[in-house]
């Protein structure tokens, strides 16, 4: 009800700027003539302030003017990019926990440096989480310039290694060239500097989270978590408190994959023989005698008689004891495939393979499997390879994962059509940042055709006549 009325009352109105970034505009000029080591005394001492155990530590909110505009100016020195005022704004929105939706090319990327900063102060961390490893290491080389600067550490998760931004990397790796080193090949010979591994230096996993920023991909911080919980010692662990994330593309990972499960699983080679064992057993089982079957809702039930039948036959003394437990799984599936599913009906054999038949269409279903380990009892039935059952060891779906951090906020140029489900699922207002310049792009109406010829015919004469006018176009 809040959510919609704030809609309400708030629908044509301009958005309005937050007051601190007049207060921020104030320390520009005090900045801009300071020197480099006045600067990196300032960020000394807000951290400080941040992390003060004397006395009360003071909050972020009180060091934000400050920490923004000394951001700003490392920027400018840097990367000789001056964030605008809209960033400034977008970046209030982000560190007070909702979504900045703010349009392509306005630079998420650099408003994301101001939050970070200010949040990393506090010493316990704060990560960017990115849709792709090549982000990860992109933004961690060019945003890591100005946390550096400010006397933070950036580092960067991939898939299968981690960064730590270190501009002295880069003289090691110049004098391996000259020695013929291998080390270098990935180098940018147009004389750009290089994201492959120019000024990021390998570190551990553990190291890379200890780190005042991380950038990473979503899987990988999620997978992480999951590899955490499986560990056997504390200080076998490489995540430390989840305390403050910015989402880019939050409404891709939050709302388009939010459901997705990250899932740690592990073949479990003896399955394979156990469906065996039991195909052969079932064998003997009589419908209406071993064991019941309910047609309409696909299910079947071993009674007494059976369960003594497939105690004899495999030699097992008490099949529901605690210890034989795991095996009934191996039985139900495989009755429910003696009893419920029927050769060239449900599924045909076709060199060597369980192939599944689509009950709607009558069509092959190539490559669809059986879950729960029905289709290895169906293999196991019908004598083909039986494929090793994955056996899940942790799973996490990507929305709690992101539950767990103490606090969220997103960037995308497409939140509002997301706004309620962000709000209802999220707790995440949604706030739309101006544009520094006034847009002369024209955003042409939406093009409807009868059928999907009709639709491509359209677009390749589209093409066709934005060629000759020497027009580039982009083709999603």
């Amino acid at each position: 009800m809040k959510s919609l009325l704030k809609k309400f009352f708030n629908f044509g109105r301009e958005p309005q700027a937050p007051k601190e970034i007049e207060i921020i505009n104030s320390y520009e000029e005090e900045f801009k003539s300071a020197s480099d080591l006045v600067l990196k005394e300032e960020s000394a001492s807000l951290k400080n302030r941040a992390q003060r155990t004397d006395q009360e530590a003071e909050p972020l909110d009180l060091l934000l003017p400050r920490a923004y505009a000394l951001v700003r100016e490392a920027a400018r020195r840097t990367l000789n990019q001056r964030h605008f005022d809209v960033q400034v704004w977008g970046g209030i929105v982000l560190h007070r926990g909702a979504i900045a939706e703010m349009f392509t090319g306005e630079g998420k990327t650099l408003t994301a440096t101001l939050p970070l900063y200010l949040n990393a102060l506090a010493g316990r961390g704060a990560h960017l989480v990115t849709v792709n490893d090549y982000l990860a290491k992109l933004h961690a080389v060019l945003m890591g310039q100005i946390y550096h600067f400010l006397g933070l550490t950036t580092a960067c998760i991939l898939h299968d290694s981690a960064f730590i931004y270190d501009p002295t990397w880069r003289v090691a790796k110049t004098e391996d060239k000259e020695q013929g080193s291998p080390a270098d090949k990935d180098r940018d010979t147009k004389g750009g500097f290089l994201v492959h591994g120019e000024f990021l230096r390998p570190i551990s996993r553990k190291e890379a989270y200890l780190a005042d920023i991380t950038y990473g991909t979503n899987h990988e911080f999620g997978f992480d978590y999951l590899r955490d919980n499986l560990t056997y010692s504390l200080e076998s662990r490489v995540q430390r408190e989840l305390n403050f994330a910015i989402i880019d593309e939050v409404d891709s990972i939050l709302i388009d994959e939010a459901r997705t499960p990250l899932i740690i699983s592990v073949n479990d080679k003896e399955s394979s023989e156990y469906y065996k064992v039991f195909a052969r057993a079932v064998r003997s089982l009589v419908k209406g005698e071993d064991y019941l079957v309910d047609e309409k809702l696909k299910s079947v039930e071993i009674l007494g008689p059976g369960i003594d039948k497939i105690e004899k036959i495999t030699s097992i003394t008490n099949l529901y004891a605690a210890e034989n437990i795991r095996l009934v799984h191996f039985l139900e599936a495989s009755l429910k495939a003696k009893a419920l599913f029927e050769k060239d009906k449900d599924y045909v054999v076709k060199d060597g393979a369980i192939i599944l038949v689509d009950q709607f269409t009558g069509r092959l279903m190539m490559g669809r499997r059986y879950s729960a380990g029905l289709h290895q009892a169906i293999e196991a039935k019908e004598g083909v390879y039986v494929k090793e059952e994955t056996r899940t060891y942790a799973q996490i779906s990507i929305q709690n994962y992101f539950r767990l951090y103490k606090k969220i906020s997103g960037m995308t140029g497409t939140a509002q059509t997301s706004a309620e489900e962000f709000h209802k699922v999220y707790k995440l207002e949604v706030h739309t940042i101006p544009s520094n310049k006034t847009f002369v792009r024209k955003d042409l109406p939406d093009l409807v055709f009868k059928n999907t010829e009709a639709k491509y015919r359209a677009i390749v004469n589209d093409i066709k006549e934005r060629h000759k006018l020497g027009q580039p176009v982009l083709i999603g």
